[in-house]
């Protein structure tokens, strides 16, 4: 089987002030169309440089990234922008909700942006808030959600454009375990049921109790991969 998306030999090194810092030290990874797979490490450790990365969001410094077998560095910025609409769906700890929009309206924004219309843009919106159990709030805006809600908000965001591969940034980083752990089984439901290939960065332990592979980062390298049976 081929690797949906590969690292190979990726740097990152950021310029602080007159000081080289490294973020990434020489990794190289792969993630397979499925795959629920924890990037695991302390705070430091290069985790959201390594999501940043994955995500089109940043350019290594030395190193080559594959999408479908496709050398993206080759990109241009714009170009990049659509592959990252078409191939990632994002989920942030701070969950990144307009607070002006409602839920619904929150979910259709990547599909907006894709120029789908009115119609079909809100039946996939409530098709997916039903999904992650919000069909009773989907004309609620931000602040009246709770912490577990808004990132349910913004995992069907992430879903609604069929993405091959989720991208989730410490998603239960702002929430209280009993939610957090609604949040893992959510993410684990989606990889079961619906096949979704999900990249998690995280040090919540539970967490890595869930997911079928885990990937250790430490000080910009991966020290150590586990594959559970």
């Amino acid at each position: 089987m081929k690797p949906i998306l590969k690292l190979e030999n990726v740097r990152k090194t950021y310029l602080m002030g007159e000081v080289l810092v490294p973020a990434l030290r020489g990794v190289n990874f792969e993630v397979y169309e499925k795959d629920f797979v924890a990037i695991f490490g302390p705070s430091g450790s290069g985790k959201t440089t390594f999501l940043n990365i994955i995500g089109l969001l940043d350019r290594p410094t030395e190193g080559k990234t594959y999408v479908d077998g496709s050398n993206i560095l080759k990109l241009n910025d714009s170009e990049l922008a659509e592959l990252r609409l078409k191939k990632f769906g994002f989920v942030f700890q701070t969950f990144q909700l307009v607070p002006w929009l409602t839920a619904l309206q929150n979910v259709e924004i990547p599909l907006t942006i894709a120029g789908v219309t009115v119609d079909e843009r809100e039946q996939k919106a409530i098709e997916l808030l039903r999904l992650v159990g919000l069909a009773d709030r989907m004309t609620h805006r931000p602040l009246e959600l709770s912490g577990g809600e808004q990132q349910r908000v913004a995992i069907a965001r992430a879903l609604v454009n069929d993405p091959e591969i989720i991208l989730a940034d410490e998603p239960t980083g702002n929430l209280d375990s009993k939610t957090g752990m609604e949040i893992i089984f959510l993410l684990k439901r989606l990889n079961d049921e619906r096949g979704a290939t999900i990249v998690v960065v995280t040090h919540d332990k539970d967490i890595v109790d869930k997911v079928k592979r885990i990937v250790y980062l430490m000080d910009g390298a991966i020290i150590k991969e586990e594959v559970k049976a």
